[in-house]
């Protein structure tokens, strides 16, 4: 076999693979038949009969100081060697063990030469005890099945010889990398973080180690928002884990790539009182001062690091409870200290578990030759032997049955794996505290109170939390603007009870009180929409905001349309009236109005119930970019608003918008076409059309306004309801108000009539204003009270005429020389009485009357005389004194008799043109003269 030692020697520099490859053919007991006399246990049964026997232990560890890990195994041996003077001492075992140590120094090919001069050069070991470095380990543990060989190892903690499969006969009592996986995802669950990312440097190791946790994650069900992994630099890396909101951080990397991420979590400010850094806690001491290859100073390295937890397995039991040795962990470790000062030596991180390795062993081999001893009794023949396969059959059934308690707590194992005690630790102003552990048997955590410090005031959240926020209408906004909007349905109230009461006075019935219901009707809807408007998800359910969506919709729409539908309609009878070209008596009455009234309500009925069937009005929630907390909270705020949407959304609005815009121009044009109109009889119509310039252009800015502040409630909510308001109260006011002021300033306004000023560009339009006036008031229900107050009017117009008429007559008779006076000053008084007895014959006079009244010429004075006549003598001028006498002493007592009825005087019936005047009692003073120059005439 000397050979084949030095040619696998002369190939590890060129050709490790090959040289383990061979060595794996050359040692497998089916490919090759080696040290066949040596490896055989059937040859020699007595060592588990006779008792004092001395039982080798074959132990792998690098031992040379220049070889990788050889720290570990000069920590190791002063603990395998108390463990066995242990044994010993305790007088429970029967037999002695003896170790013999093989340096495999971390190398793959020294090793298996190790294991090769151990099987064939060495005495018949029992089992294998060691393997520290992975790759060795790994080799070995792959032939044992071949060997019928069982190894425990203390130190090797890769995941990948957890795969039973491959290694069915590997052990180890240091529990492996992937056992503090179920330790972090109690952990996690016990902050209830749910959400965390993973970043890994990209070596086998961390790579499985990543790998088993993403499997104990989802078992978990605990979301992983983003996994990285690194080779060098791994900024990029930590960066991405903060665009994604990573807030806890379960990092796989090496003491020496530690600095380099703490220090790129410093530079991105990813620390904190927000981020919770969870890493492996295996490194040595003050690691960072001897790993810092970073441009980041100590300080700002330990500010980054400040609150991580590190996650490793529990190397000595926390309770001082006396194990299978008889003594406590702090007795143990009192007297494993003493052996390191002895052998000047550092002590190892694995000491513990090679301490219980040694007393698993010892328990394993004691209890496998007792089973040897029974079936030795038990046959019959007393010529018992047993063969390898059965041997090692039998360590492994022993080896998984283990369970005592030892230094590092309780030994037990499960498919090979020990289930040991995991610790955590975390970074306190400079050095690692001890926060808890976990019990893999127990499945337990037991956090050690108080001890966690957090940088905040509470654990970091696992992610950024956005919290809903309802863009509500604020309530003192919705208070005040509903108290306004009460107050103005009172006023709405005070009006309707106002138009109520007074709708027989001519004031009100002149200008339709119907319509004025109407309008009183509409704008207290309008006003009841508010109501509405200022309700959210904040004070209704879901399914309630979607009512309101359609109610509130129907409620403003039809009180739009009935109350500036019935100002349009007023409106339009006004504009039909004034237009009327041919002078034709033309009346429209209340009930036509209505139904134009009711036919805008019909067509907007239409448009209602089509959109509720086809696309109905549903909630919509519409969310906005994230905003900080304004509390400072570790949380953000997503603001989302609701809304009243349909699919198509546009379409409807638009023929919504299109209809009532075209009533809107058709109300501004109107009143635009009767701007100039104030008569008695329609004496609303100049505040109508005041209102509907007021409404459109109110209504133009509010849609245009609320539809820029979509996203603020508030603001939108603001400008809809005070549009409303001022609609519904200017109008309301505009044609209530006026009517309030002159019924309680002057009740009898209305029988008063009022003369119709115009500019000189005007005049040319007076006979059709004057014309379109007596259209009106046929038009007009109260037409005939409206003629009945001219007629009072004219009548004490006689009366004065008639007192003057007196006087002139008195002058006549008693001064003749005043003559020119009376020429000049009271003829044009006798014209009037002349035109006013006209008036009393027919309808026909009431046009002549008033048209004569408007347009009459100046006529020509008594003293303006033609130059033809200066030389005439008096009796043929008949503007002479004597013929003016004669006519007036004629006239007077003929209009005395014909209007004396009119004037309240002598009833016509009983008098005659002929009759003395002086029978009057008006004219009993007139001179006895007077009267029989009547009776010559």
């Amino acid at each position: 076999m000397a050979p084949a030692r030095r040619d696998c020697s002369g190939w590890e520099m060129f050709l490790p693979t090959g040289c383990l490859l061979l060595s794996v053919l050359l040692f497998h007991p089916a490919l090759a038949k080696v040290c066949n006399d040596r490896t055989k246990h059937g040859q020699d049964n007595s060592w588990f009969s006779r008792d004092g026997e001395n039982l080798p232990i074959m132990v792998l560890m690098p031992m040379n100081e220049s070889a990788l890990m050889s720290s570990i195994s000069q920590g190791i041996e002063p603990a395998v060697q108390l463990a066995i003077q242990h044994i010993r001492e305790s007088r429970k075992y029967s037999f002695s063990l003896i170790t013999k140590i093989y340096d495999t120094e971390c190398d793959n090919a020294k090793g298996l030469r190790a294991f090769f001069d151990a099987i064939c050069y060495g005495p018949k070991h029992l089992m294998i005890f060691g393997g520290v470095c992975p790759s060795v380990t790994s080799i070995i543990a792959e032939s044992l099945e071949g060997w019928n060989l069982v190894q425990l190892s203390f130190a090797a903690t890769t995941p990948v010889l957890a795969d039973k499969k491959k290694y069915p006969n590997f052990f180890r009592t240091v529990p492996s990398d992937n056992a503090v996986n179920p330790a972090v995802v109690k952990f996690l669950n016990y902050y209830n973080w749910s959400r965390v990312g993973t970043l890994t440097q990209d070596v086998q190791r961390f790579s499985e180690v990543r790998n088993d946790l993403t499997n104990e994650l989802e078992k978990a069900d605990i979301q992983i928002a983003d996994t990285e992994s690194f080779s060098n630099d791994p900024c990029v890396n930590v960066k991405k884990l903060k665009d994604n909101d990573v807030r806890i951080i379960i990092g796989q990397f090496d003491e020496n790539l530690a600095s380099k991420v703490f220090c790129c979590a410093y530079n991105l400010n990813m620390f904190g009182s927000k981020y919770q850094w969870i890493i492996p806690g295996w490194y040595q001491g003050n690691w960072w001062e001897q790993a810092n290859t970073t441009n980041c100073t100590t300080k700002k390295l330990l500010t980054a690091m400040e609150g991580y937890i590190s996650v490793d397995f529990e190397p000595l039991s926390a309770r001082q409870i006396k194990g299978i040795s008889g003594r406590t962990p702090k007795e143990y470790e009192r007297e494993y200290s003493r052996e390191l000062q002895q052998k000047g030596v550092e002590a190892s991180k694995f000491h513990g578990f090679a301490y219980d390795g040694i007393w698993v062993i010892a328990k394993t081999l004691t209890r496998v030759m007792e089973l040897l001893r029974v079936k030795q009794r038990q046959n019959t023949y007393h010529n018992f032997t047993v063969d390898d396969r059965e041997v090692g059959k039998m360590v492994l059934d022993v080896m998984n049955e283990t369970n005592f308690y030892g230094v590092t707590g309780q030994v037990m194992f499960r498919n090979g794996e020990r289930m040991g005690t995991i610790k955590f630790n975390q970074f306190q102003e400079g050095q690692e505290v001890k926060v808890g552990e976990y019990n893999a048997i127990a499945d337990v955590l037991d956090l050690i109170n108080n001890s966690i410090r957090f940088q905040g005031v509470e654990p970091p959240k696992d992610r950024t939390f956005v919290r809903l926020q309802r863009r509500h209408i604020n309530v003192p906004l919705y208070s005040i603007l509903s108290t306004i909007t009460i107050l103005g349905m009172l006023m709405a109230g005070a009006f309707l009870f106002f138009n109520i009461k007074n709708r027989n006075h001519r004031l009100i019935k002149m200008s339709s009180p119907y319509m004025n219901n109407l309008i009183i009707l509409g704008g207290m809807l309008s006003y009841a929409s508010i109501f509405l408007f200022g309700l959210d998800g904040g004070f209704v359910s879901d399914k309630e905001f979607e009512t309101l969506c359609t109610v509130r919709t129907w409620i403003l729409i039809v009180g739009y349309t009935t109350a500036f539908g019935a100002m349009f309609a007023k409106t339009w009878r006004v504009h039909a009236i004034f237009k009327n070209v041919k002078m034709k008596k033309k009346i429209i009455k209340d009930q036509k109005l209505l139904i134009i009234v009711g036919g805008m309500l019909l067509i907007d009925l239409c448009i209602l119930i089509c959109w509720q069937i086809v696309d109905p009005l549903k909630r919509t929630v519409e969310e906005y970019s994230l905003e900080a907390d304004p509390q400072g909270r570790d949380i953000a705020i997503r603001p989302f608003l609701e809304h009243c949407e349909n699919t198509h959304m546009t379409i409807w609005l638009g023929i919504v918008y299109a209809y009532k815009g075209l009533l809107m121009l058709f109300g501004c044009f109107l009143a635009w076409e009767t701007r100039n109109v104030s008569i008695p009889a329609l004496n609303d119509s100049k505040y109508i059309g005041m209102s509907v310039y007021n409404v459109g252009i109110m209504c133009i800015i509010g849609a245009a306004v609320s539809f820029l502040t979509r996203d603020q409630p508030n603001v939108q909510f603001c400008i809809v309801a005070l549009v409303i308001i001022f609609c519904s109260t200017i109008t309301l006011c505009l044609v209530f108000v006026p009517k309030l002021i002159t019924m309680r300033t002057n009740p009898d306004a209305a029988t008063q009539n009022r003369r119709l000023k115009f500019t000189q560009n005007q005049k040319k339009e007076d006979s059709k204003t004057s014309t379109s006036v007596t259209s009106v008031n046929q038009a007009n229900t109260s037409r005939l009270d409206g003629l009945q107050t001219d007629n009072h009017r004219l009548r004490m117009r006689i009366t004065e005429l008639d007192k003057e008429l007196e006087e002139v007559t008195m002058q006549l008779q008693d001064t003749p020389e005043k003559t020119p006076y009376i020429k000049q000053n009271h003829y044009p008084d006798a014209n009037n009485i002349l035109s006013i007895r006209n008036f009393t014959d027919g309808k026909d006079g009431e046009k002549s009357i008033l048209k004569n009244h408007l347009e009459q010429k100046p006529q020509a004075q008594w003293g303006s005389m033609d130059p033809s006549r200066i030389n005439r003598g008096p009796l043929e001028d008949i503007n002479s004194p004597e013929h003016i006498q004669r006519r007036l002493s004629l006239q007077l007592p003929i209009l005395h008799h014909a209007y004396l009825p009119s004037i309240g005087g002598v009833d016509a019936s009983c008098t005659s043109p002929s009759a003395s005047p002086g029978s009057s009692p008006r004219h009993r003073h007139m001179p006895p003269s007077y009267r029989v120059m009547v009776s010559g005439l």
